[in-house]
């Protein structure tokens, strides 16, 4: 890919012409402006925003910078990079996305992104983890979205799973459900522990004892498959009263999977058993019969945070928590 310095030795000239003929060619005469031009066409070369800023030059709006690790290329997290840019837009900025596939990114990766000279950057993943940042990213503003730096004094952005889960756990208790089953994420996630405070927190006032409620962490193999084992397992003999009358899940996929089984058993929700999902993800909560009652994952709010964050030069180098709102729709 040619760069910008390509473009100034073939046309010969300095590299403060070439951004002078991609922003304000009115000020070279037509000669130097058609060499210049000439040398853009024969290379290829498509000018950038860090072409912009070369030696004086410079753009109108400041760039953010973002790596995006698994919330670019799954729908789960995809509104988190829209409101990124939505926000970026609306306050005069541009938005520069680089999909990761590994943590810390690649030196490689490093390079491109600083190539484009963001003025700030963003990590942002899609699911929440601890996550390590090169010292040489660590030189610009710096912000985490759904994920928490291994080093102190970073500014983070992440869903508020404890509240989430007391909250939504707190008004289906209220509801009149007495013996929950838990069919949890895997307990290496980092939202497992932090749910289970919630669910103890809702536990608690309602004078349930942990110990009494049926738990099953899934491993990160089988969801499906663990899922329904765990589902005949507590159902037992068919046509027997079920011995749990609340189904909370770690996630909505695991609420889809619970759904279908529970269905195709001849069970009513919630009539028989009301469901709990997690996630409220995009594309598949809508699509419950009836709709699922569940928790919204702020992927929105995370990332709109985050880019504001970077716009208004924030000083909170600490892990901000965002709420987890309670979707309450028909099945509980």
């Amino acid at each position: 890919m040619a760069s910008v310095k390509d473009v100034a030795r073939l046309a010969g000239v300095s590299l403060m012409t070439v951004s002078r003929a991609i922003n304000t060619p009115e000020k070279l005469n037509a000669d130097t402006l058609t060499t210049v031009l000439r040398a853009i066409e024969t290379l290829g070369y498509v000018p950038s925003l860090s072409a912009r800023k070369i030696r004086g030059g410079h753009s109108s709006s400041k760039l953010i910078g973002v790596f995006a690790l698994d919330t670019a290329t799954t729908p789960f997290a995809v509104n988190m990079l829209l409101s990124l840019e939505r926000t970026a837009r609306e306050n005069g900025w541009n938005i520069f996305i680089i999909n990761v596939f590994e943590t810390p990114p690649s030196p490689q990766t490093i390079d491109l992104m600083l190539s484009h000279q963001p003025d700030g950057i963003i990590f942002s993943t899609m699911q929440l983890r601890i996550v390590e940042i090169p010292q040489v990213l660590r030189s610009l503003p710096l912000v985490l979205s759904n994920c928490i730096s291994s080093e102190p004094d970073v500014a983070c952005y992440v869903p508020d799973d404890e509240d989430g889960q007391y909250q939504a756990v707190r008004q289906a208790l209220q509801r009149g459900y007495r013996r929950p089953l838990c069919i949890n994420l895997p307990r290496q996630s980092m939202a497992w522990k932090l749910r289970q405070r919630g669910l103890s927190r809702a536990l608690i006032e309602a004078d349930i004892s942990l110990d009494s409620v049926q738990q099953y962490d899934l491993s990160a193999d089988d969801e499906y498959g663990e899922t329904i084992e765990e589902l005949k397992r507590q159902l037992g003999e068919p046509r027997t009263k079920p011995n749990f009358d609340l189904l909370i899940c770690g996630n909505d996929r695991i609420a889809l999977i619970a759904y279908q089984f529970l269905l195709g058993q001849g069970l009513k929700i919630p009539a028989d058993i009301a469901v709990l999902g997690f996630d409220n993800t995009v594309g598949v909560a809508e699509l419950f019969y009836p709709p699922l009652s569940t928790v919204q994952l702020p992927y929105y709010e995370m990332g709109r945070s985050a880019a504001q964050h970077l716009i208004e030069n924030k000083d909170e180098p600490f892990v901000h928590k965002i709420p987890c709102p309670v979707v309450k729709r028909m099945s509980w």
